[in-house]
């Protein structure tokens, strides 16, 4: 559970980057002033996390809601028919190789002990102790955005114009070159593929962003 939230974390501070980055970036395309691409990248702070908030808690609330349906309904099965459903707790072990004595037993000693928890654990495969939380979700995924966020921002917003583009675009596929290799290290993948995805990825986004900044700058003057 712990690392799949630490993946989340890594994963949305990506979207963080990417998206801000690109956001500053096209503006500082059309503009060299600073105000603007400070505006621009604080409307995307914060309608990013706003937005990661949102669809985090209703995704998990979602997820919470049919877990705790599927409890209320063993719950009902174990009430009303415990029979049957130790027959399919013994089915359970023996798919997983155990003899028919040996599952008969063990679905006996276990549901004796505590009938909904092993049916629960067996069956379905949820803790009912820790059925993951919208509101924990919702604020992890807007920090993590708001941290990969500020990232682009402050380096945006340090250097002087002539080298305020340059030093964003570094800065950024430096970052998500990090952020590559952390989230592979989380999922046991290789470093090589993941980082190359996401700085090839962050490039294309940002060269694409700034041509667009200035292409609509040049435009409108």
């Amino acid at each position: 559970m712990r690392l799949n939230w630490l993946r989340a974390g890594v994963l949305g501070a990506n979207d963080g980057i990417v998206s801000t980055a690109g956001l500053v970036i096209g503006v500082a395309g059309a503009t060299a002033a600073r105000g603007p691409v400070l505006t621009a990248g604080t409307a995307g702070l914060v309608a990013g996390a706003v937005s990661m908030a949102l669809g985090e808690y209703v995704s998990v609330s979602s997820q919470r809601d049919s877990e705790r349906a599927l409890l209320d309904k063993e719950r009902a099965e174990l009430a009303t028919s415990p029979a049957q459903e130790l027959e399919e707790l013994a089915a359970i072990y023996v798919a997983k190789g155990a003899s028919v004595a040996t599952a008969r037993r063990l679905a006996e000693e276990l549901t004796a002990k505590d009938a909904f928890a092993a049916h629960v654990d067996a069956e379905l495969g949820i803790d009912p102790e820790a059925l993951s939380s919208p509101w924990q979700a919702a604020a992890s995924s807007a920090a993590a955005f708001t941290v990969g966020s500020v990232l682009p921002l402050l380096a945006i917003a340090l250097p002087g114009a002539s080298l305020r583009v340059l030093v964003t675009f570094v800065t950024v596929l430096a970052a998500l070159a990090i952020t590559g290799a952390v989230s592979a290290r989380l999922g046991a993948a290789r470093v090589g593929p993941a980082v190359l995805r996401l700085v090839l990825g962050g490039g294309i986004a940002m060269a694409v962003t700034y041509a667009v900044g200035r292409l609509v700058g040049t435009t409108g003057h």
